[in-house]
């Protein structure tokens, strides 16, 4: 009877004993006649030691190379000097899938030398480095994080459809479909059915791709990514909706912290503190201050560029000691048209973005509730109520006043990592050059 496997964190629990491992052969070196194997699988790595031809043999008499696929059968010994302070000996090795060419990538050092063309050109390969690994084990820690923060507050996940029969933005960056003989977008966000939903649940999370048809080549643009999104009713203003993606955001690093020490580790990341509460500043004020601080006048500019946002991050950080800043009350004229005015100041939204580290990374805000404001809303921005009638419809029977928040989570990580470009956190991307792999 074949022994249990036993996967590379749980090694160190079976010191003295004689265990099972399966994974890729990470590396191999030869100092004399003893051979040094690191094995990988999907959790980790360990040192397997062969100090004999017999015990080798296995390997050679296939000519596998790295990234060969194997079982190792070894007595669990406590080495100082051992990568993870454990190794095996006494070895018996089966070759599951002998490899012998050289993978596009070096898997076997410790960073990765190739450029990030390279890097996504070979995604399929080049992901199964620890460092890219480690990368995408966060990001699957914050949408855990994500989603159970809102669950334990009664939040209900929904999933919505990422084909609509109208832009949700109303905007032209939009993806169109051939949809049998008519015409479909590819969904910019679940806006507008996350709002439906909270006359159904009243709170409701998605997590899930969204499609910007944006001819963006920038480090921090992607046409196809992850999408936090939240919605929920019964606020009473931005001010609410900004509380609850502070705590988001608190749980998701202090679940970095508790889940992912090795990852962290392995990739030098330094978390941020999240204040208690994030400090704020009015957008118009935010522009008084650039120039007061900078001699740059962007009043009257309807939104912030990215040096705006720099500026207002080192603002933040030594003003405040805060890596997270929101910008609240972003002029009405460039919000959507679903966006609640600020009631003493018509002009300006009870909307905000939250900047971290000096860049944008999520806008939220509070919604229009009342059916007749949306009509009149629509009339303003001249646009026709006949594509949105559906949309509506939930808004004619009765919505409380609701808000919710996009975190892009690409763009988070990017961010929390100090990576170059957005590209590097994510898995597959899709920008304007790239569609495979």
């Amino acid at each position: 009877m074949q022994q249990t496997r036993t996967l590379t964190t749980q090694v160190r629990g079976h010191i003295g004993e004689r265990i099972r491992i399966q994974g890729w052969l990470q590396s191999w070196r030869q100092l004399g006649g003893i051979h040094f194997l690191v094995i990988r699988d999907g959790w980790g790595q360990i040192q397997a030691v062969a100090e004999s031809e017999e015990e080798i043999a296995p390997l050679i008499n296939v000519e596998a190379s790295v990234e060969s696929l194997v079982a190792i059968e070894g007595q669990v010994e406590s080495v100082a000097q051992a990568p993870g302070g454990v190794e095996l000996h006494n070895l018996t090795i089966e070759v599951i899938a002998p490899i012998r060419e050289v993978p596009p990538v070096a898997l076997n050092k410790r960073k990765i030398n190739a450029q990030i063309s390279t890097l996504l050109d070979h995604a399929v390969v080049a992901n199964r480095h620890p460092s890219r690994r480690a990368i995408f084990r966060l990001a699957s820690a914050m949408m855990q994080a994500f989603r159970s923060t809102l669950t334990d507050r009664g939040f209900t996940e929904i999933q919505t459809p990422k084909l609509v029969a109208s832009a949700t933005e109303s905007g032209a960056n939009v993806f169109k479909v051939e949809y049998f003989g008519r015409t479909a977008y590819l969904a910019q966000s679940p806006q507008f059915y996350k709002q439906n939903m909270v006359g159904v649940f009243e709170r409701v999370f998605e997590v899930g791709p969204v499609f910007r048809a944006e001819e963006h080549d920038t480090t921090r643009h992607l046409n196809e990514y992850v999408s936090l999104d939240a919605e929920f009713g019964f606020i009473e203003n931005h001010f609410t909706v900004m509380a609850l993606l502070r705590d988001i955001l608190a749980s998701i690093l202090g679940a970095f912290q508790e889940q992912c020490a090795s990852e962290l580790d392995l990739l030098k990341a330094s978390l941020p503190e999240v204040p208690e509460e994030i400090p704020y500043i009015h957008f118009q004020d935010a522009q008084e201050l650039i120039l007061k601080l900078h001699k740059v006048d962007v009043r009257g500019e309807p939104d912030l560029s990215p040096q705006d946002e720099r500026w207002l991050g080192e603002w933040a950080q030594k003003e405040y000691g805060s890596a997270f800043l929101f910008v609240t009350g972003y002029p009405m004229k460039k919000r959507p048209f679903y966006t609640h005015p600020d009631p003493e100041r018509p002009e300006f939204s009870n909307s905000f973005d939250l900047l971290f580290r000096g860049t944008e990374l999520v806008t939220g805000g509070q919604r229009l509730h009342r059916y007749e404001d949306y009509i009149a809303a629509l009339e303003q921005a001249q646009m026709s109520p006949e594509p949105f009638e559906h949309y509506l419809e939930a808004f004619r029977y009765g919505m409380p006043p609701h808000g919710g928040f996009a975190i892009g989570s690409e763009r988070l990580l990017m961010q929390l990592l100090g990576a170059p470009n957005v590209r590097l956190t994510t898995t597959f991307p899709r920008d304007i050059h790239r569609l495979v792999p």
